[in-house]
Formats: C-alpha cells, sequence, structure tokens
C-alpha cells in the first residue's frame, strides 16, 4: 500500500508538471476540443457522437484490463490536456477514478458513464466499494443509454454549443439506432440456443448485464474484478458445474489470462468455444466475418457481434 501511495503521489507531481509545460505553449487556438475516454468501447462511442469536431484520445489500448491499469506518464499528460475525460466509473479503471475525479479541480469537464444510469438499472456486484457491477455494455439496450448524455458532456466543450448541435444530433441519433438494432440482432440470435444449453462459463464475471438482458446463466470464475485471482476452490466447483450440466463450450477473454479457462477446459473435458472481447473492444480495423457478415471488432457493435456468433455458434 505504501508502494502504491508513492506511485501516485509521483504520477500527481507529474501531472502537474505536465499541466504546468502545457499551459507555457500557447497552444493553436483554433485546435479541437480533446476528449480522452478511458476504455475502447467509450472512446468508439465518442468518436461516432463527436465526428471531425473534436479530437478524441482513447487512453487504453485494445486488450487492456481496465480493472489493473496503471497509468504511464503519457496518460497523465492526455488526461490533464483533456477539455473532456470519460470514464465508464463504477470502479471499472480501480483507483484511476480517484485521479480523475480529480481533474474537474483542474477545470477538466468529467463524466462518469456507469453513474448516470439509474442504480435499479444496474447489477448488484456483491463487491464491497462497487455501486454496481461496471460491465454495462454488455446490454446492448441499456448501453444506448448512455449515448444522448455523452453527446450533452460532448456538445459542452465545442465551441458554438447551439450551432454544433445541429451537426452532433444526427450523429447522435444514427448511433443510437445501430446500438437499438443490435440488441434486437442479440435477441434472435440468441434464440437459436436451447434455453437449457444458455449457460455461459467466462474467466470473470463480466457478461452478467449479457446474461440477464438476453436470459443467460453466467458463471465467471473469478469475480468482478481481475485484480483478485481464482482460488482452487472456484475452480473445482467450476469443473464440477460444467460436468454436472453437460456444457458444450467455455471461453476465453481477450484481455485476461486464459490459464484458468484453459484449466477448467482440461479437468471437466469440454471444449474453448472461441476467445471473446470482456472489457475490451479488439484492434482497430481487425474485420471477422460470420454468417454473410464482416464487422470491425474494434469497434463496440464489431466486438458485440464477434461475442454473440461465437456464443451461439458454440453452444447451440
Amino acid at each position: 500500500m505504501t508502494n502504491f501511495r508513492i506511485l501516485f503521489s509521483f504520477l500527481g507531481a507529474s501531472a502537474l508538471f505536465l499541466s504546468g509545460c502545457q499551459s507555457d505553449m500557447d497552444p493553436d487556438a483554433g485546435a479541437k476540443p480533446r476528449i480522452v475516454a478511458t476504455t475502447t468501447m467509450l472512446a468508439d462511442m465518442a468518436r461516432q457522437i463527436a465526428g471531425d469536431e473534436a479530437e478524441v484520445i482513447g487512453l487504453m489500448a485494445p486488450g487492456v484490463d481496465p480493472h489493473t491499469y496503471e497509468l504511464p506518464a503519457r496518460a497523465i499528460g492526455q488526461l490533464n490536456s483533456a477539455d473532456l475525460v470519460i470514464y465508464n466509473g463504477l470502479l471499472l479503471e480501480g483507483k484511476m477514478e480517484e485521479v480523475i475525479e480529480g481533474l474537474s479541480s483542474k477545470g477538466v469537464e468529467v463524466f462518469a458513464a456507469g453513474k448516470i444510469l439509474p442504480k435499479d438499472r444496474l447489477v448488484a456486484s456483491g463487491e464491497a466499494g462497487h455501486g454496481g457491477d461496471p460491465h454495462i455494455w454488455g446490454d446492448a439496450e441499456l448501453w444506448a443509454e448512455v449515448v444522448d448524455p455523452v453527446a450533452s458532456a460532448i456538445l459542452s466543450i465545442l465551441p458554438n454549443p447551439k450551432e454544433k448541435a445541429a451537426d452532433l444530433r444526427p450523429r447522435q441519433e444514427a448511433y443510437k439506432k445501430k446500438i437499438l438494432d443490435l440488441h434486437s440482432w442479440i435477441k434472435s440470435r440468441i434464440a437459436e440456443v436451447p434455453e437449457d444449453q444458455r449457460l455461459l462459463v467466462t474467466s470473470h464475471d463480466a457478461f452478467n448485464y449479457l446474461g440477464r438482458a438476453y436470459g443467460f446463466e453466467v458463471i465467471g470464475i473469478q469475480g468482478i474484478s481481475t485484480a483478485t485471482e481464482a482460488g482452487m476452490a472456484d475452480i473445482v466447483n467450476t469443473v464440477d458445474l460444467v460436468k454436472e450440466r453437460g456444457v458444450k463450450a467455455i471461453f476465453v477473454e481477450s484481455s485476461v489470462s486464459s490459464a484458468t479457462i484453459e484449466r477448467v477446459a482440461k479437468d471437466a473435458g469440454v471444449k474453448i468455444g472461441g476467445e471473446l472481447f470482456s472489457d475490451s473492444c479488439g484492434p482497430a480495423g481487425e474485420t471477422k466475418t460470420a454468417h454473410g457478415e464482416t464487422y470491425d471488432v474494434g469497434t463496440y457493435i464489431g466486438m458485440m457481434k464477434h461475442n454473440i456468433n461465437t456464443i451461439v455458434d458454440s453452444l447451440k
């Protein structure tokens, strides 16, 4: 804990230094407003809505686990130079949330996607300190509710916001419609899996919203956060469950070590159905093709289509 405090004290000092340096640079008055989004899902949403009106920087690279992410000096500089920081909240970003929330005292607009949702719409985390399960994007219909508040936050940092609203609104509404169309598509695909086979076993509890929205029982060997490793009892209990229920496949995650799932698969004699994107989209521009459709897994919609196709094709 002492080392952790020292690290954050150092990062805080670095942030003040970088902030001071930037103020002496006389940045171009015509530069676009800068938005920093923590996760790849939020960065994709910000880009879809902002278009060319703002520069959007994704803080975390594809495949990065936000639960254990530690701020490098580069990220500190990006946060301090931002006009708006968009983050998930609900402790998805761990202790980094304290740093982000402190930016508001420096004149940076800060927006937490998870905190705008009513508490009764959140899945309980069962872990101390969490306001709810942070993996809200797993329910596409719920994720669509984040679009309008994100658009409002973006609009607030643009010059002449009343004029810019006419440009933003069509992109905002079009993206929201795409997410709601995705929600309908997911329901139709999930219907192909018999109800008694809708058991989703993954590395950690990143899919509870997906399970609630689309009728899956979800078992994550680890808890909500990946900061704590699964114990032997968790592994043994999962192996017993997989055998008892006759599960056809279990799944690894892109941002979590596959060692635990591979151990369960070996002990239970079950196949690994594929890799799911859990806490991050895939690499930008990487495409997958399934059922006659090609999609970019570096986007939220492409990531979700890949996950659902992988789950359904492995379980049905």
